[in-house]
């Protein structure tokens, strides 16, 4: 292992230890660049000091130290994120990581959840009980980020973002002060942490309202050739504009998975996949996507009855961590041709088989709440467009970086001008298209909790000076 100077005292450091019950990590200990690397392989920084925390004084110990000796912060909870902002530059990384509680209350419908919980964990534990919080789609997601950023998958039409379900959250402030925020305390700091990000302090805990979910879902993939993909997606467009809350339908252009499925000959190929999940009566779900099924010809189709569990997994091999990732995300409150066309002008020339283009259908429950309600403010998004190159050969950088800007670029005539903050993959800049008209009222949280931007490798919310 290479050695790397620390611009941390040894003394400084050894006081911290005495005060701390986790893991403290420097550049030359054994564990250390284990617990630097992340999901992006892109990222390669190197923090002066990593505090791989058990508890909630651990996280008051690291926030006072960083603090205090003036040092870059990141905080780490699945370090799922594509800007890699979960680790730092000779800083201080709080790794939450240790800290994967879920304690789900089956009466109540509740879950309290750790910092440093995966979707996969937080599901596993609420599924056991047919319950379940709206997350995104691959497990190993970390729930903090994607809570903090405001959160979708495959319940949002029917239940709403992640945050429209959080109940409560307990926050170490730049103070070094634990709070506990909801509607009736703090709703101020509650209100920024639904969207804000991590700009407010590090939250250690997180309470969610939870939802029955059967035991089977109806979901699959219906693969149809590239040739037929402007009917397809028109179809699509066309046949979303009126289906119930419990019907979510997803659009992704791809390159065929080896799925006994799919005929061989498509195999590495670029095709259209249509992702119908429905939640309810399994023959009424049929019936519903019938039109969707019926479609053109189909080369592949294994929309069936499966487990809820299974399905938010289905994705997760595609999605593993050691590739090199760059996104990019634009909202839409319409789809027109003219969007359609643009999405598959650049969907068919991906620059690896593993880049994707997915067409997100969302609306429903999430349209429901105004702007304001949340942090979170793309209220009007009925439709998201995710870009996302993915490959392993740091030659082709520039190239997969590259097409995700001009593809988004292309797009962004018409969209709304808002992005999903856990799509974004720099570090800094693109904070008004994330936070939109919410901006200012965000400046006001971030003044009064951390009015010298001690929490700041984000996309940042800087505070009134």
């Amino acid at each position: 292992m290479a050695v790397h100077a620390s611009p941390v005292d040894d003394n400084a450091v050894s006081d911290l230890q005495e005060q701390f019950r986790g893991t403290l990590l420097r550049p030359n200990d054994d564990g250390y660049d284990e617990a630097r690397t992340i999901w992006n392989a892109m990222i390669d920084r190197t923090p002066a000091v990593i505090t791989q925390c058990e508890g909630v004084a651990d996280v008051i110990a690291a926030v006072n130290f960083g603090r205090d000796h003036d040092l870059p912060i990141a905080v780490r909870g699945g370090g799922h994120n594509a800007a890699g902002n979960a680790v730092c530059d000779d800083g201080l990384v709080i790794d939450l990581s240790p800290m994967a509680s879920v304690r789900v209350d089956p009466v109540a419908q509740t879950a309290r959840v750790g910092p440093g919980a995966t979707l996969g964990d937080l599901d596993h534990e609420t599924l056991a009980f047919g319950l379940a919080t709206p997350l995104g789609f691959v497990s190993e997601t970390g729930v903090a980020g994607l809570t903090l950023g405001g959160g979708f998958g495959y319940l949002s039409r029917k239940y709403g973002m992640t945050v429209d379900n959080l109940r409560s959250v307990d926050v170490v402030t730049a103070e070094g002060e634990l709070v506990h925020a909801s509607e009736d305390e703090y709703p101020d700091l509650f209100w920024g942490v639904r969207g804000g990000g991590g700009n407010f302090g590090v939250v250690t805990s997180f309470e969610f309202d939870l939802h029955e979910v059967e035991p089977e879902v109806l979901a699959g993939l219906i693969i149809h050739r590239v040739e037929d993909a402007p009917d397809v997606i028109r179809h699509w467009r066309d046949f979303v504009a009126d289906v119930p809350d419990e019907l979510t339908v997803w659009v992704i252009v791809l390159a065929a998975p080896p799925a006994s499925f799919i005929p061989d000959a498509y195999h590495g190929s670029t095709v259209v996949a249509v992702l119908p999940i429905y939640l309810g009566d399994l023959e009424e779900g049929m019936a519903l996507i019938e039109p969707l099924r019926e479609l053109g010809d189909p080369v592949g189709d294994n929309v069936e009855p499966r487990s809820y569990a299974a399905w938010q997994q289905f994705f997760d091999p595609a999605n593993a961590s050691g590739a090199r990732n760059y996104w990019k995300s634009l909202n839409f409150t319409e789809f027109p041709d003219e969007t359609i066309d643009t999405c598959l002008e650049y969907g068919l020339t991906r620059p690896t088989p593993e880049t994707k283009l997915g067409l997100v259908h969302l609306g429903g429950a999430t349209t429901r709440l105004p702007a304001d309600a949340t942090a979170y403010p793309h209220r009007d998004a009925e439709f998201v467009v995710n870009i996302t190159a993915r490959w392993d050969d740091p030659e082709q950088d520039d190239e997969c970086i590259g097409w995700t800007q001009e593809a988004h670029d292309a797009l962004a005539e018409y969209s709304t001008d808002g992005t999903y903050v856990n799509f974004i993959s720099e570090q800094a800049g693109e904070e008004g298209f994330a936070y939109g008209e919410n901006h200012d009222r965000l400046v006001e949280v971030k003044t009064e909790y951390d009015p010298e931007n001690l929490f700041r490798l984000n996309q940042n919310i800087e505070p009134t000076a």
